[in-house]
């Protein structure tokens, strides 16, 4: 038989389990949202055809412990100061394609993106680019980003170069739409 004082303890000791559990779970994904990996909405258009507005991607950080980002990889970072003074939020994160790593010459001439002098091919993008950016030679520590409709895009050829200190991480894999499921190809 149970008495009232044991009915209370039963009670603590089960309200004191799913808060030891809840606690876990929230250490758990603070722990993994700031070291590995985290959800990101994508806002814009300037990475069709590749990345709709709305599909919503997983951004890993673990990668670029080990090494810088290379070319082609689609990146999640904060905005530059270039950025910042134009109204974005530090915290406002963008996602845009790698196309140029330090030492490398980037520019688009004749609605095609060259890359040390050498054209690139990009099945990826929306429209070839309708707009001419004059040979640039990337510093160390920085990138040059571009998004994948080229035409509709703030990215690099508009405001310069992203500090490396910038990058959030990686976008490997769309979650949303169910439909769109699948690891994002570079």
């Amino acid at each position: 038989m149970t008495t009232p004082e044991t009915s209370k303890i039963q009670w603590r000791a089960v309200l004191w389990d799913n808060f030891k559990t809840i606690a876990i779970a929230l250490l758990l994904v603070l722990v993994i949202r700031t070291f590995l990996a985290e959800p990101r909405y994508i806002p814009s258009d300037s990475m069709l055809p590749t990345l709709e507005t709305g599909d919503r991607v997983v951004v890993e950080k673990v990668s670029y412990r080990f090494h810088p980002p290379q070319l082609r990889d689609i990146i999640v970072f904060n905005p530059p100061q270039e950025l910042q003074s134009q109204g974005y939020l530090p915290a406002q994160a963008f996602i845009k394609r790698v196309m140029g790593t330090p030492g490398h010459a980037v520019g688009v001439h004749q609605q095609q993106v060259y890359l040390d002098h050498q054209p690139l091919p990009e099945p990826y993008i929306a429209a070839p680019p309708r707009y001419e950016f004059p040979d640039v030679t990337i510093p160390d520590h920085r990138l040059f980003v571009m998004g994948d409709n080229r035409n509709n895009s703030n990215d690099s050829h508009i405001w310069g170069v992203l500090p490396e200190e910038n990058v959030i991480g990686r976008a490997v894999f769309r979650f949303w739409p169910p439909d769109r499921i699948g690891w994002i190809a570079i």
